[in-house]
């Protein structure tokens, strides 16, 4: 099967001489959900800029490999589709929420493909019917719980109908409640996901398979439970799970996805 992303060798060095990505290889396939896991300064970031073409499209900086998404490479004649295909949602919803209603901002990507009338109607309701928030369309959206924005920003990357959800801290600054609305939508989606968190217990419940980027290179990659039980590996790259948390309790998550020919 041909990966929904396919990262090789990839390279990049900032302005300033930094080299944030030293090699990266990656794949992650239809249906899967994935956590990309690190600590700060590992280079998730820049690797997620990567994955629509903010970084490595002239974006900055230097570097070398390749990015592609369902086999489409990821270069400036095919970014409008690359960045259909790679739906980023920010951890501040904020930065992706800027029109006057809730509709209009999920409307926004999809009327600049073309859609209109009845068809983009459609495809926005669609959308926040996914994240449970069709009952808000007419809401702006800053008056919105910061949990409602969050998933407001994942219907306005839905409408765009992604091969692929980026997800960046999807869990962070949610109370138990609004984390735990997330999660059950995240399960729900027919859609692949790669999921950037600092969130260990999070990324264990959703993610059956985890990437550990170190020194912006792919340490480990593997099932997630099993990574988060390596008490040595968890040391060596600075990967802490929170007090109290056992991973040893809890039932390994587990995929459709692995069950498929690669």
């Amino acid at each position: 099967m041909t990966p929904v992303l396919d990262v090789r060798g990839l390279t990049f060095s900032y302005p300033d001489g930094h080299r944030a990505l030293d090699g990266v290889d990656l794949h992650v396939h239809r249906g899967e959900r994935v956590a990309l896991l690190g600590p700060n300064g590992a280079g998730k970031t820049t690797l997620v800029l990567h994955l629509n073409g903010i970084l490595g499209c002239g974006g900055g900086g230097t570097g070398t490999g390749s990015v592609t998404v369902s086999g489409l490479d990821v270069t400036k004649a095919n970014l409008k589709e690359v960045r259909r295909r790679v739906g980023i949602v920010f951890q501040d919803p904020d930065d992706q929420l800027f029109m006057g209603s809730v509709r209009q901002d999920v409307a926004f990507g999809p009327a600049n493909l073309g859609l209109k009338g009845e068809a983009l109607e459609r495809r926005v309701m669609h959308a926040l019917d996914l994240v449970g928030m069709a009952d808000y369309a007419d809401r702006p959206p800053h008056h919105l719980s910061f949990g409602q924005r969050r998933r407001v920003a994942v219907a306005t990357v839905l409408a765009m109908e992604p091969e692929i959800l980026v997800l960046d801290e999807p869990s962070s600054n949610l109370d138990p409640a609004s984390r735990r609305e997330l999660a059950d939508i995240l399960r729900s989606l027919d859609v692949t996901v790669l999921m950037v968190t600092h969130d260990l217990p999070y990324a264990l419940e959703l993610c059956p398979r985890a990437l550990v980027l170190s020194g912006g290179r792919v340490a480990e990659d593997g099932p997630t439970h099993a990574l988060l039980t390596d008490d040595a590996l968890m040391r060596a790259h600075r990967l802490e799970l929170p007090f109290g948390f056992d991973p040893r309790t809890v039932a390994p998550p587990t995929n459709p996805i692995d069950n498929l020919p690669r």
